[in-house]
């Protein structure tokens, strides 16, 4: 059975592997979406998230901090989290679609990425970092 399924999920860690959460690939409005749920919280990216990022990582060709932030908190510069809400990004602005949950982005999808073998993540309680394989 193929895995990022509503009916089979990723079933992920945070990088510091302190919770658990599920993502799976689904469409919305016409838009391919990766679903992530959190409890009972319930996130959208933008499935291109992953190929923009990837290619974004390459460039950067080095170790890149996640710096995870809440929507309503700015995130540090420099960071996956910034990235992922820039408006010089591929997307001219943030990769969460949920309006009041589009953050996180630095937390959720990195550890995605190294399931699907794009790229490694650092699992320290703190300051984690992640670069394209």
């Amino acid at each position: 059975m193929e895995q990022g399924t509503k009916d089979n999920p990723w079933n992920l860690k945070t990088p510091p592997l302190t919770s658990e959460y599920q993502m799976y690939k689904d469409t919305k409005d016409g838009k391919d979406i990766i679903v992530c749920t959190v409890g009972k919280t319930v996130l959208h990216y933008d499935y291109r998230s992953l190929n923009d990022l990837h290619q974004m990582l390459k460039k950067h060709g080095d170790w890149m901090e996640l710096g995870s932030a809440d929507e309503q908190k700015p995130a540090k510069d420099g960071t996956v989290e910034a990235w992922g809400r820039a408006e010089n990004n591929p997307v001219g602005g943030w990769y969460g679609l949920k309006k009041g949950l589009r953050g996180r982005f630095g937390m959720y999808i990195p550890p995605l990425m190294e399931t699907l073998g794009l790229a490694e993540v650092t699992h320290d309680a703190k300051g984690n970092k992640m670069r394209a394989i």
